[in-house]
């Protein structure tokens, strides 16, 4: 941690995802009007004294919207992403140390999933499921759990022939023990910067999700549903759009800034971590 927050782009990362925690965590006690409340007389109402962000097409307040729209995404994206890293770093731990006709086959697997279009994968799941929080996250933790098999897999095959490894085979220790002593340990790093660079894809995923319709319901605040919405009053109302992608994209820039950071602080190159 001292190494992260000695690196500036790690400390600026650090703060801008501690701020979104923050305001999704005491948005309902703080914001200055009812996320739902729909007015005809203040439709489309420029930022002023009164809406600092402006209103919607339904003259609701886009400040308190925006302050509201992360909670879904933030909740349901910080229960799959760990999901996601923990049964796709033990599967691909127990393939690389593995080998052998087994991890032909499931890597075999794993290369047929990854080749289809993510966005059609979810879109199945959700429309066969349901869009409820039980149903994305362990569609989302599936999915984006794929790739991490990989990522373990690869960083196991550089300790499987360490001396440590050697010694506990010899000792007897089984699979499941190696991996818990000595490959996770060693593998951790890895995971935990791919875990960081999976919750920022999660969450684009998420909102882009909310922005088809198979996301968060209206009248819900969410970012994604927020620019669906106002895509279509963009020349006369950009401020409705413009606030949404602004906590988006502020909240992916400070997950990435702290991942660029870790994996520095770390000393791991994080072209190795890149999206297989």
């Amino acid at each position: 941690m001292k190494a992260l927050l000695r690196r500036p782009s790690g400390a600026i990362g650090l703060v801008l995802v501690a701020v979104h925690v923050a305001i999704a965590v005491t948005a309902p006690w703080i914001v200055p009007h009812d996320a739902r409340a729909i007015s005809a007389a203040l439709m489309f109402s420029p930022p002023d004294a009164a809406h600092w962000l402006g209103t919607d097409h339904l003259g609701r307040d886009i400040l308190t919207r925006t302050m509201l729209g992360g909670r879904q995404a933030l909740l349901v994206t910080a229960i799959a992403t760990p999901l996601a890293v923990a049964w796709g770093g033990m599967l691909g731990m127990y393939l690389g140390l593995a080998g052998g006709q087994r991890d032909d086959v499931a890597m075999r697997l794993v290369d047929a999933l990854l080749s289809l279009p993510w966005i059609l994968k979810m879109l199945l799941m959700i429309v066969t499921f349901g869009a409820a929080p039980q149903v994305l996250v362990p569609v989302l933790a599936f999915f984006y759990g794929v790739p991490v098999i990989r990522i373990a897999r690869a960083a196991t095959q550089g300790v499987v022939a360490r001396d440590y490894v050697l010694a506990a085979r010899a000792r007897g220790h089984g699979r499941f023990s190696i991996i818990l002593r000595e490959v996770l340990p060693n593998v951790r790093d890895a995971l935990m910067v791919e875990g960081a660079m999976r919750w920022s894809w999660m969450l684009l995923a998420f909102s882009s999700l909310s922005f088809l319709g198979f996301g968060v319901a209206p009248p819900t605040p969410d970012w994604g549903l927020m620019i669906a919405d106002s895509r279509s009053f963009l020349a006369i109302a950009p401020w409705a759009a413009l606030a949404p992608v602004a906590a988006l994209s502020s909240l992916i820039i400070g997950i990435n800034l702290t991942a660029d950071a870790l994996a520095k602080a770390l000393g791991l190159d994080r072209a190795h971590s890149a999206p297989q």
